[in-house]
């Protein structure tokens, strides 16, 4: 795994479950401007890594819809779904270190052993009942499911405090106890796939990713980050979170609740739209000279 260089490298990470929709196209202009208003480069990544959501010619047709705005990256893309093997490094220097575990219960397991229902949209903390020892009982011979990192494991060995604290360009300082309101995360499901925590952090490395510009839906996911990056001797990159965009009902647009896709045939009518959402004028012209005026605003927001 690569470290960080001192150049400004941000990236744009779609999911291909689908096409681009309005509120993809606000983190993919947001990331593309913050990066070239830095003088940085862009790059794009396909996070495929869960094989079973993606849909066939989905990737194609996000990579379309970005080249229509003028959003090209500027590298190779690369593909989650072809580092199956520098995950697996990571999580073996994980284990090595004593600081990932084996985990034998299922997600109705986990639930049930909740003494509240999460709140909606959030995933049940996971209670540590396969903590190896010193800090639980272990599988108790049960087979193992999934592989977890150990939290607690991590803040002794890297002296780190309860409390994972960093600094939002966007939103202000922020705090999060993970083993209180998360708990020990998954790193490889169940299913033998990776999780997305893992592998996001190991791909940023890899990329030379210094600035992470992304919707603020995924903000409860940076401590998690965060912690992995100590734990496998990486540097933290900075992180924005954009204001989300809404649907009619209230819920945050998504390809989960049938967020039209992003209709590209006008597509300076499609950038104009993201552009207002993150505060910036209307402009004419190409798309191309849209994007070089807002480059010029973006320090100003």
């Amino acid at each position: 795994m690569t470290a960080l260089t001192a150049t400004y490298v941000g990236r744009f990470a779609p999911s291909p479950t689908g096409p681009l929709h309005a509120g993809s196209l606000v983190a993919a202009l947001a990331s593309w401007l913050d990066a070239r208003a830095h003088g940085g480069q862009w790059q794009v990544r396909i996070e495929d890594v869960d094989t079973p959501r993606c849909i066939p010619g989905a990737t194609e047709h996000i990579l379309l819809q970005l080249a229509a705005c003028e959003l090209h990256s500027d590298g190779p893309i690369l593909y989650q779904s072809a580092r199956g093997a520098h995950y697996q490094a990571a999580l073996d220097s994980l284990v090595a270190q004593g600081l990932a575990y084996p985990c034998a219960c299922s997600r109705k397991e986990i639930e049930s052993a909740q003494s509240q229902q999460p709140a909606r949209h959030t995933a049940a903390v996971y209670p540590g009942t396969c903590l190896p020892a010193p800090y639980g009982p272990g599988l108790q011979g049960k087979p193992a499911r999934a592989w977890r990192l150990n939290i607690r494991a991590v803040q002794q060995l890297k002296s780190l405090p309860t409390l994972t604290e960093w600094g939002d360009e966007a939103l202000g300082p922020q705090q999060q106890n993970v083993a209180q309101e998360v708990g020990d995360f998954v790193l490889r499901r169940a299913d033998g796939l990776w999780a997305y925590q893992l592998a996001v952090v190991v791909d940023d490395a890899l990329q030379g990713v210094t600035h992470v510009v992304r919707g603020a839906d995924l903000s409860d996911n940076t401590a998690r980050q965060i912690l992995l990056q100590l734990a496998l001797g990486l540097p933290t990159p900075h992180y924005r979170h954009t204001p989300l965009v809404f649907a009619a009902d209230g819920e945050k647009l998504s390809k989960q609740n049938g967020a039209q896709a992003l209709d590209v045939s006008q597509p300076l009518s499609a950038l104009n739209a993201a552009a207002a959402h993150l505060g910036l004028p209307a402009q004419s012209g190409t798309p191309r000279q849209a994007l070089s005026a807002w480059t010029m605003l973006w320090h100003r927001i």
